[in-house]
């Protein structure tokens, strides 16, 4: 499916988000000793400024009321993130909360049938959601090819945000969590095409094999709660 003229120059709210969230959560000092040294660490790190707060609120705010933002805003976010020298780590958590944060888009009745139905079943489901997620929440488009699902983006937000093309882990990060979270599957994501390389649109190849377990695992872990505001 072609993205039209309005979609293009607009990200859903959450792709912006995802960034804050990400640097917020690396930049929080885990051990209690640091906690004393908050405001200090305040003043050094950037995803605990009080900007990235206000930011946070501000695209929460806009997921909730269904307003997009701009591509522009959100690649300039990407850049700023690229300059870190954690910045791929950066980019592969905001993939993994983008994926885990739009599952919980699909409604309960359906996460439970993917997880409970037999694979016959449950992948036709599991496709046509993860499309819909590539759709909106990537402005990718997904489709499948014998046995792999291929994600093209044609503009990617992280494209030459930071070198080695480490912005591009961000589309990687959040396809193979998604595919987790859908059908257990946990294989590798391969980076086959990149707009950065010269090579038109970016596109990442996965296996579309799923992992039939019982059990509530994956729900789970989608479910936890979300980063401190």
């Amino acid at each position: 499916m072609t993205s039209t003229p309005h979609l293009a120059q607009t990200v859903d709210a959450l792709l912006p988000l995802s960034f804050l969230e990400a640097v917020r959560d690396v930049d929080t000092p885990d051990a209690d000793s640091d906690a004393e040294y908050v405001a200090e660490l305040r003043n050094k790190r950037l995803g605990l400024s009080d900007t990235v707060y206000a930011q946070i609120r501000r695209y929460t705010d806009a997921v909730k009321q269904n307003v997009r933002a701009g591509q522009d805003e959100a690649a300039a976010l990407a850049r700023l993130l690229g300059r870190r020298p954690d910045a791929e780590a950066v980019f592969r958590a905001a993939g993994r909360f983008l994926a885990r944060e739009s599952y919980l888009t699909i409604s309960p009745v359906r996460r439970r049938s993917m997880m409970l139905l037999p694979s016959l079943l449950a992948r036709p489901i599991a496709l046509r959601q993860a499309r819909r997620i590539a759709e909106r929440y990537l402005n990718g488009t997904l489709k499948r090819v014998g046995s792999f699902l291929l994600l093209d983006v044609p503009r990617s937000v992280t494209i030459g945000s930071a070198p080695h093309s480490a912005g591009c882990a961000y589309y990687e990060s959040s396809l193979r969590e998604l595919l987790r979270l859908l059908i257990g599957n946990q294989g590798a994501v391969e980076h086959t095409r990149c707009s950065g390389r010269g090579e038109g649109s970016c596109e990442w190849r996965a296996e579309w094999r799923p992992v039939d377990k019982p059990g509530g695992t994956r729900e789970e872990s989608a479910e936890r709660p979300r980063a401190r505001m």
